[in-house]
């Protein structure tokens, strides 16, 4: 750095909290894949940015977790109102990302990187407040979906393409924007959505349905409509249900109770029934699965950008702190074992960045570019998996790094960590993401065979990656071949081969995108495996000093 670091200049060793910096243009790797793809949108995600790193809209995010959503089941003569009641600092937070149109930005731009326009400014509103993301990503996803059903599009997609949040519980012709949720899973099922036992009752001979059954969990109850799946005498269907009904009387939607959760907690979780709701089938009956699909795999590319936006807030909050603290003489970020971690901490936050704009430059692509449609289909699975795994571990290890001061709530610390988990969670948990990477190198050859065409890319940067990525195919073929013969015994490996894939496509686009000594490090700390496993482990010849040198330029710190 041009000018030497010092600590605080009240004298009393303690920290300013980080605010006034800009969250995306403190970030190079962000920066540069929105400059490369989608640099139209630049102004729009630095000025979020500016917001977000702001004090008044930190405190939003504080406020709107400290002050947690209520349930009201019943009105004063025991009448059912069902409404969830929000803190003013929660309607602050989600009426900017709408405004921002991360809800909807690739479905009216027309623009090439329409996607990676959204993923930034998702990434920097997740770094914020995640809780909120929620109905904001469901809405974006429910898009592909609402459109195998044309007259329903078009009545919705209008109020879907508001950029304006309406936070009123009114018919949706009464409101000038919505947003959208999902119910899949059941109290006798979880993940396991073919057990489901809710039932759909034919209204006549038109696509009109009654539904009678519950939802364990029914993320967003406030929002205005949802995909749901049920049982018809064909088998799982998907249902497009609003809260009102087209004659605009309420919905027999009740809300049960709130889910009490680890994290996440501005964001209302919930237990819901249906008794006779009026639902509109959505694609073919009895294929409800394969229809609610693409709501998922865009829901997993946001679980893939909020494991890396939480990678993120947790190296940024880290490297601030260790900017300006002393212990033992020195400022922390000197102190040759710290910068060890932190440096460690760069490299997997640096590779998670890379990782989730590789994916959404897929989503842009898939639809003109079949190649790219078969490497997004295994790629979501890889990168949701791997970046949730990632992102408990590098959030707990960048909370320690602020000690006791990282585990009070006055920080945002302990809510990055209890935020952590969820991703790896939600939209299909770890085991259930890599069956699904084994399913589509069996099912979906193309898939397999763009992922090994990006690999081999990498390649060809460095011959350390080669020998890796030759022998993670071998071991793909294998696991392709144990899992035709042997069934389970193919699958008990499946997240191994994820972790493998994941890996070296990171290692990849590091190679070819990232910082020269990121890449190298990577390298050396994750294929070659002779180090240590925890954070801080990086071997001797690993320039822990550019690394540091970069990241803390970049912050201003």
């Amino acid at each position: 750095m041009d000018t030497p670091r010092r600590a605080d200049v009240t004298g009393n060793n303690q920290v300013t909290a980080l605010a006034g910096y800009n969250l995306f243009l403190t970030d190079r790797t962000l920066v540069n894949a929105v400059e490369r793809d989608a640099a139209w949108a630049r102004e729009q995600i630095s000025e979020l940015g500016r917001l977000l790193g702001t004090e008044e809209a930190q405190r939003w995010g504080f406020e709107a977790n400290e002050n947690q959503p209520v349930l009201h089941t019943h009105d004063r003569y025991g009448n059912r109102r069902d409404e969830v009641l929000f803190h003013p600092s929660y309607h602050r937070v989600i009426r900017t990302s709408v405004e921002n149109r991360i809800h909807n930005l690739p479905w009216i731009e027309k623009r090439a990187g329409a996607h990676m326009a959204r993923a930034a400014l998702m990434m920097i509103t997740a770094q914020n407040e995640a809780g909120h993301t929620c109905p904001i990503s469901m809405t974006f996803a429910c898009v592909p979906a609402l459109r195998r059903e044309t007259d329903l599009a078009r009545q919705w997609e209008p109020m879907i393409f508001s950029d304006m949040y309406d936070a009123r519980f009114l018919p949706a012709t009464e409101k000038t924007g919505v947003l959208l949720g999902m119910g899949m899973t059941e109290k006798q099922g979880g993940s396991d959505v073919r057990a489901n036992t809710t039932q759909a009752e034919r209204i006549g001979s038109s696509r009109e349905y009654l539904i009678t059954g519950h939802k364990w969990f029914c993320s967003a109850p406030m929002c205005d409509a949802f995909l749901i799946l049920a049982q018809t005498s064909k088998g799982l269907t998907c249902f497009f249900l609003p809260r009102w009904t087209p004659t605009g009387e309420r919905n027999q939607f009740y809300i049960q109770r709130l889910k009490d959760k680890m994290g996440n907690r501005s964001n209302a979780s919930s237990e819901v029934e249906f008794a006779g709701a009026w639902a509109h089938m959505v694609g073919e009956e009895g294929r409800g699965v394969s229809t609610i699909i693409e709501m998922v795999n865009h829901t997993r590319l946001d679980c893939a950008i909020a494991g890396a936006a939480l990678m993120r807030q947790g190296l940024v909050q880290a490297l601030h702190y260790a900017a300006h603290r002393k212990a033992f003489g020195k400022l922390l970020m000197d102190q040759p074992l710290m910068s060890n971690v932190l440096a460690d901490l760069t490299i997997e936050s640096e590779a998670a960045t890379q990782m989730m704009v590789r994916l959404a430059r897929a989503f842009d692509a898939r639809e003109s570019d079949e190649h790219e449609r078969a490497f997004c289909r295994i790629a979501t699975a890889i990168s949701k998996y791997w970046l949730c795994k990632r992102a408990p571990m590098h959030v707990g290890e960048a909370l320690e790094c602020l000690g006791g001061n990282g585990y009070v709530e006055e920080s945002i610390m302990p809510r990055l960590y209890r935020e952590a988990p969820l991703n790896s969670i939600w939209e299909g948990s770890g085991n259930v993401i890599c069956l699904d990477v084994l399913r589509a190198m069996a099912k979906e050859p193309a898939s397999l065979e763009a992922l090994m065409h990006e690999l081999r890319l990498g390649a060809n940067y460095d011959s350390r990656l080669g020998s890796y990525i030759s022998q993670v195919e071998s071991d793909v073929r294998g696991s392709l071949k144990l899992s035709l013969n042997h069934g389970e015994a193919g699958e008990g490996q499946a997240r191994r081969l994820t972790e493998q894939l994941a890996l070296a496509l990171q290692a990849g686009l590091l190679v070819r995108h990232g910082a020269p000594e990121i890449a190298d490090a990577f390298i050396v700390s994750r294929l070659e495996n002779k180090y240590g496993r925890a954070f801080g482990t990086l071997p001797p010849q690993v320039n822990l000093h550019g690394m540091l040198e970069r990241a803390a330029h970049d912050l201003g710190a």
